[in-house]
């Protein structure tokens, strides 16, 4: 059950701290016993600096959001529209702690809204991520294809997963 006091919102400048600790929070909790805690650091280091983060605030096509409770934030969503009118989730990240109780689920709703022509929504999760490949299968998600997270080799394995949003 979601949280009553659950607030999402768009991110703010000032947000962006908190929004970084969150990330390297959940990222070594997830990916430690996939990648090592090292590699780990290495990319949310480059993936999740302050400036990266700071450079997707107010994204043109896009959206970038917090979920808070109470004033503190326990999880974030980014996502983009593509250039075939697709919505692309990019971020979808809860506090280990907060994880199981809806959440996950409200800010994906939340962020898929704020793209209401789009035909699809697509992602990319880590292919050893069974959680949150169970996760997006719940939400109606399913399986197109395995690659490199963005076509690059030293980057994780990905799956790449669709939904179907938008019928004419």
């Amino acid at each position: 059950m979601t949280p009553t006091d659950l607030v999402i919102r768009d991110a703010e400048a000032a947000d962006v701290p908190a929004v970084r600790a969150l990330l390297v929070e959940t990222w070594h909790a997830t990916y430690d016993g996939i990648y090592g805690w090292q590699r780990v650091a290495e990319i949310t280091n480059a993936w999740h600096s302050l400036e990266n983060l700071r450079s997707q605030l107010g994204r043109d096509g896009g959206v970038f959001l917090v979920a808070e409770i109470g004033k503190e934030i326990v999880a974030t969503a980014s996502a983009r529209r593509e250039r075939d009118g697709a919505a692309l989730l990019t971020r979808l990240y809860v506090m280990p702690a907060w994880q199981g109780v809806g959440i996950g689920r409200t800010l994906l709703q939340v962020a898929l809204a704020c793209f209401p022509k789009a035909p699809v929504a697509r992602l990319e999760v880590e292919s050893q991520n069974e959680l949150a490949i169970a996760f997006y299968e719940r939400m109606g998600f399913f399986l197109q294809r395995q690659a490199r997270f963005d076509g690059r080799d030293d980057t994780p394995n990905t799956l790449l997963m669709a939904k179907r949003l938008f019928v004419d």
